[in-house]
């Protein structure tokens, strides 16, 4: 069996033993066998061994939403509202969209989250196989979704829910597991009540996890409560949809009652400050969400709303955001904040007994950040250093698996120049269309 023997490395565990250990760590196939400070005892005579000095190692990064297709509209339309940006611009395009299209977005996108430190990723979108082949090819972890928009006629609809259970069933468990799935309405404002239902009882039937937007602009609240008497947290509710594991993304206009229910119901939330921010969504009441239990990871969004997947980011962004609108220096401290995207991101996907820690017995997903940089010194708390000072542009190795699928920061399983140019080419194709 492979084994990875790192040595003299700084080593960021976010465990709650310890945080941060001065040491060894050693991987054994797909997982951390061992990690301490000092060096490990009988190992394999063709251990490979890694001088980490240089360099800090962390979970890998978790991010809990968004469309990795999408990244083929990085730019294409910025500075609109929600609504507009999504109906008169997102939408018209997204409906041009050939296997092709989703195929090298995907890749865009991956190649990027690998590159910047994310090792899991949550992903709603359609022609989902497309998705998963790249997730299985590129050696990520996807927890994926066919994410589907109700507003079309009946017979579409019963089509698009035939497809979005024949993808969870089928995909679910693939990529030696790397691969998980989930039931997806798009969001109570695009998909009628019975539809929502009828998604929630799949994810019964076939014991599967439920992913939706909610709750992400004032006028989406709004018109819940003009067309369904009530709020969408409560109109989700009644329809079932928190009967189910569920991981809701945006959040962001609730009231207190509304977060003591996503308490109580165990609800998830997604944090995507910066899409958020962007399309002046607003600034969800993440202290409160945390203070009442509930559990908030981060996403990205897609990169057409973002525009890039860099989730050290959206850590800092977490970080300053709700110390700003909140007057309180202490809203979301350092330590906290990447948790967000380690810890918190690997129990919103229901894998916090697999991922989002280093410990010896956990999947071998994990980051190693080149420290030797200006931004990294002088040496004082190198947690507070990958919140407030790192970038993606620092991730120099990353493995996933056990398996190492960035190496001095190129991706080993997939080619990034014929990714670069095929997503090229399908935009324009798209633009021509």
């Amino acid at each position: 069996m492979n084994q990875i023997w790192i040595e003299n490395g700084t080593f960021v565990t976010l465990d709650v033993s310890n945080h941060v250990i001065k040491g060894h760590m050693v991987v054994t196939g797909d997982r951390i066998s061992y990690l301490g400070a000092d060096a490990p005892q009988n190992l394999e005579e063709d251990v490979q061994k890694l001088d980490g000095s240089r360099l800090a190692f962390m979970p890998g990064l978790i991010n809990t939403h968004g469309h990795a297709a999408m990244s083929l509209l990085r730019g294409y339309s910025d500075d609109q509202n929600l609504q507009v940006w999504l109906e008169q611009k997102m939408w018209p395009m997204e409906g041009k969209y050939i296997d092709q299209d989703t195929r090298a977005g995907s890749a865009l996108a991956i190649v990027e989250m690998l590159k910047s430190g994310t090792t899991a990723f949550v992903d709603m979108y359609d022609r989902m196989d497309q998705v998963a082949q790249m997730v299985e090819q590129g050696g990520i972890r996807g927890i994926l979704t066919r994410g589907v928009i109700g507003l079309c006629p009946v017979d579409v609809q019963e089509d698009k829910l035939a497809e979005a259970i024949a993808f969870a069933r089928d995909w679910n468990g693939k990529a030696d597991g790397r691969i998980s799935t989930m039931i997806s309405p798009h969001a109570p404002y695009t998909c009628p009540p019975a539809y929502i239902e009828r998604f929630v009882q799949a994810a019964h039937d076939y014991n599967l996890p439920v992913h939706t937007h909610m709750s992400e602009t004032i006028a989406e609240v709004e018109q819940n409560v003009k067309d369904y008497g009530c709020r969408p947290v409560e109109h989700l509710d009644k329809l079932g949809f928190f009967s189910r594991p569920a991981l809701v993304a945006h959040a962001v206009h609730l009231n207190d009652q509304e977060i003591e229910l996503l308490a109580a119901k165990g609800v998830s939330v997604s944090h995507n400050p910066v899409s958020n921010l962007k399309l002046a969504s607003g600034i969800a009441r993440v202290p409160e969400l945390i203070r009442a239990g509930v559990t908030v990871s981060l996403g990205t969004d897609s990169a057409a709303s973002n525009n890039n997947l860099d989730l050290f980011e959206e850590i800092r962004l977490a970080a300053l955001l709700h110390k700003g609108v909140s007057g309180d220096p202490t809203a979301v401290p350092a330590l906290d904040a990447l948790k967000l995207a380690t810890v918190q991101g690997a129990k919103a996907i229901w894998q916090e007994d697999q991922i989002g820690v280093l410990r010896a017995g956990m999947k071998a997903d994990f980051i190693a950040i080149d420290i030797e940089q200006p931004h990294f010194y002088p040496k004082t708390d190198i947690v507070s250093h990958l919140v407030y000072s790192a970038s993606g542009r620092d991730v120099k190795h990353v493995w996933v698996d056990g398996r190492q699928v960035v190496r001095n920061s190129e991706c080993t399983l997939l080619d990034e120049e014929k990714i670069r140019y095929e997503a090229q080419a399908s935009f324009e194709r798209l633009l021509q269309a």
